[in-house]
């Protein structure tokens, strides 16, 4: 059975600025100084070096999280694309709230984030059950490449949200509201194929 961690990365600009970031890779999507202290914080009260292996979404904001991680630990550190956060096309550097003004009927107004129905509109955005597909698909693969093993999975909010989805299966998948910043969400695979969801968004060690 492999065991995967999978940690949002610390706060951006764009977070606080409620953009959907998408696939951006630029100085609003980088790390702020509380993004910076959360990564920290998380390093000081859940150390890694219990783990076998580091995984990383390649861009800034994870890879600058995985390196505050992994300071003292120093663990292998690989970069895999099937961690990149969803893509929502168009949408990509737009602001959330003036989105959902524009398009209320995609967009669960309780969690203020968008239905899986947005990406019909979204001009080259990634369908919700793509982002699930490629998550299962990674825990598959490194189940079978790496039996028992403990790995840390540095991502983003929609992509910790897809991989607790391949476990759950809900019929809504917006019962399951993404992650805080530096949360750790912790799954199991068994070599046949069986997951388990043990915690989700957990803050607090």
């Amino acid at each position: 059975m492999t065991t995967f961690y999978l940690i949002r990365h610390g706060q951006t600009w764009a977070n606080t600025q409620f953009i959907k970031q998408g696939l951006i890779d630029d100085a609003r999507t980088h790390l702020t100084q509380a993004g910076r202290q959360q990564a920290i914080r998380l390093a000081a009260a859940f150390p890694i070096g219990f783990a076998d292996v580091l995984y990383v979404s390649p861009l800034q904001r994870t890879r600058e999280t995985a390196t505050i991680l992994n300071a003292e630990a120093q663990l292998p550190v690989l970069e895999d694309r099937r961690l990149l956060e969803i893509s929502y096309g168009a949408w990509d550097g737009q602001n959330n709230h003036a989105l959902e003004r524009r398009y209320p009927a995609l967009y669960d107004h309780t969690l203020h984030d968008v239905l899986p129905a947005y990406s019909e509109v979204a001009q080259g955005s990634e369908p919700f059950a793509a982002v699930v597909a490629r998550m299962a698909q990674f825990m598959t693969a490194l189940t079978a490449g790496r039996p028992d093993q403990q790995v840390i999975v540095v991502t983003h909010g929609f992509t910790v949200k897809a991989a607790a989805l391949a476990v759950l299966q809900p019929n809504d998948p917006m019962t399951l509201p993404e992650p805080e910043n530096t949360s750790v969400t912790k799954i199991t695979q068994t070599p046949t194929g069986q997951r388990y969801l043990w915690y989700y968004n957990r803050t607090g060690f």
